[in-house]
């Protein structure tokens, strides 16, 4: 799935695919963070082709790119532990309740964003 594509709505008297949304969204990071992870492969070759840090022109680019790079990479790497985690609640009967008071979490909140653990709410409440 890409950035901004919309997940199909369920039809009507259909219960939402919770499993599905969550399983998209680790699919979707997965593809981002391989994307990453080749990104910063790059990055490390390049800088291994200088020796001179501190006066190559580059330098501050490649660092730059790097810090950016690893930035996403443990973003993406946090989403699919709360992804798991999602999961587990899924199994466990847990998941679309709110852990701040309990309501459930709308189904379009959950669809955006399937790790999410608190409503809209409690999100703002919690700010």
């Amino acid at each position: 799935m890409t950035a901004g594509a919309e997940i199909p709505g369920p039809s009507a008297g259909d219960a939402p695919d919770y499993a599905g949304f969550i399983r998209a969204r680790r699919d979707e990071i997965q593809t981002r963070l391989a994307l990453v992870e080749a990104q910063l492969i790059g990055i490390r070759g390049a800088r291994e082709e200088w020796t001179d840090d501190e006066h190559d022109p580059e330098g501050s680019t490649l660092i730059t790119e790097w810090s950016r790079a690893e930035g996403l990479r443990g973003e993406y790497l946090a989403e699919l532990d709360d992804l798991e985690h999602a999961r587990e609640r899924l199994d466990a009967g847990e998941y679309g309740r709110c852990t701040r008071c309990g309501e459930r979490i709308v189904e379009g909140r959950l669809r955006l964003r399937p790790a999410a653990t608190k409503c809209v709410p409690c999100l703002g409440a919690s700010r």
